[in-house]
């Protein structure tokens, strides 16, 4: 047998013994694991008991139903904390209204965190169907009982309307609050069924005023109508719609 053979031999029984080690390796490894999960699985101090009062700890709810939430989890009690699906748990929880986003983790050894996120109302809208709030994605939310906010009332918002769609008119109100800053306090309604044309609801005095106002310079058009209203009230007493759309002049809409 030459020197090359016996290499190449030899070669291939190392690699053979490599092998062999690998696989017991990795035998070994699943079958670890497959009695790790059993164990995890099957282990009394793993149970997610419905007797211990802090199995299940939820923060961060204010407005959306604790019982819709734990209801999610009720299945899951008298099993392995490590046999609930998080994703499938975090999936149902967003389902609920006034839930944004959610996050469950597990509590070594046999407890569950569910963090939850609430939507944030801007506003309220009005339907036939009812009083609902709306937040900056343009979900509609149905108001917590015996809650109170102080939003203004966005009209131009259809009930029919995708939430994409919904969601331009909510920038529109936004944008009139940023732009007009302490100033928006007097406001008490944004038309937003054009964007490009909104019209705002201010109170005047303790009257209401409808003034037309373009698609900017929010801010500016109306502290200049705030400065002129006493003589145009003197003016035109009657008159309650008013187009500020041009920078340099106000217009009564009889």
């Amino acid at each position: 047998m030459t020197r090359d053979n016996r290499k190449s031999r030899g070669v291939r029984w190392r690699l053979w013994l490599s092998l062999t080690a690998l696989g017991v390796v990795c035998v070994s490894t699943a079958m670890a694991a497959r009695r790790l999960q059993q164990y995890v699985l099957a282990g009394p101090q793993f149970t997610f008991s419905r007797e211990r009062k802090d199995a299940l700890v939820i923060q961060g709810l204010q407005y959306a139903s604790r019982s819709k939430v734990r209801r999610i989890f009720a299945a899951d009690f008298e099993h392995s904390v490590f046999a609930i699906p998080l994703a499938e748990r975090r999936r149902r929880l967003l389902a609920i209204d006034w839930v944004e986003d959610a996050l469950v983790s597990r509590v070594w050894p046999d407890r569950l965190a569910v963090i939850v996120r609430e939507r944030k109302p801007v506003a309220f809208v009005f339907f036939r169907s009812g009083v609902l709030l709306i937040d900056a994605h343009g979900v509609l939310l149905d108001p917590p009982p015996q809650a109170q906010f102080a939003f203004p009332v966005l009209s131009g918002v259809r009930e029919s309307e995708t939430e994409s769609e919904r969601q331009e008119r909510v920038r529109a109100l936004l944008r009139v609050e940023e732009d007009m800053g302490y100033l928006a306090k007097d406001v008490s309604e944004v038309n937003a069924a054009d964007p490009d044309d909104i019209r705002i609801v201010a109170q005047m005095d303790h009257r209401a005023v409808e003034l037309r106002m373009g698609d900017g310079n929010f801010a500016r058009r109306y502290q200049n109508f705030v400065n002129h209203y006493p003589e145009i009230r003197k003016r035109s007493p009657e008159v309650k719609v008013f187009d500020l759309r041009l920078d340099d002049r106000i217009t009564a809409k009889d």
